[in-house]
């Protein structure tokens, strides 16, 4: 039931010729070469900067880097809370464990 079934491959039988494979020949086209227009000149690069923040937007970045902040860090200490409690439970029970049996021997 456990064991991997391996796929039986067949044997050939008899004289195994590769297919012929047949290359048909290519006609070579010319074609007429058309005028190319000349390349214009490149736009000139402005001085001003790409990005132009004004003040509702820098208020709009401090406010979603904020709560970013503000979401992370409650993820990252209700994370630290739940093993925090975790370990609190585990060493409680290991309390109540060797007690049960510390008492047991003693009796």
């Amino acid at each position: 039931m456990f064991r991997p079934k391996l796929p039986v491959m067949p044997q050939p039988t008899g004289l195994v010729t590769p297919l012929a494979r047949v290359v048909e020949p290519t006609a070579v086209i010319q074609h007429q070469h058309t005028p190319v227009a000349p390349i214009a000149a490149p736009a000139p690069v402005s001085s001003r900067p790409t990005v132009q923040l004004t003040p509702g937007s820098v208020l709009a970045l401090v406010g979603g880097g904020t709560a970013v902040v503000l979401v992370v860090g409650t993820v990252l200490v209700s994370m630290l809370l739940a093993v925090a409690i975790t370990a609190a439970s585990v060493a409680v029970c290991a309390l109540v464990i060797r007690s049960l049996v510390s008492s047991q021997h003693r009796r």
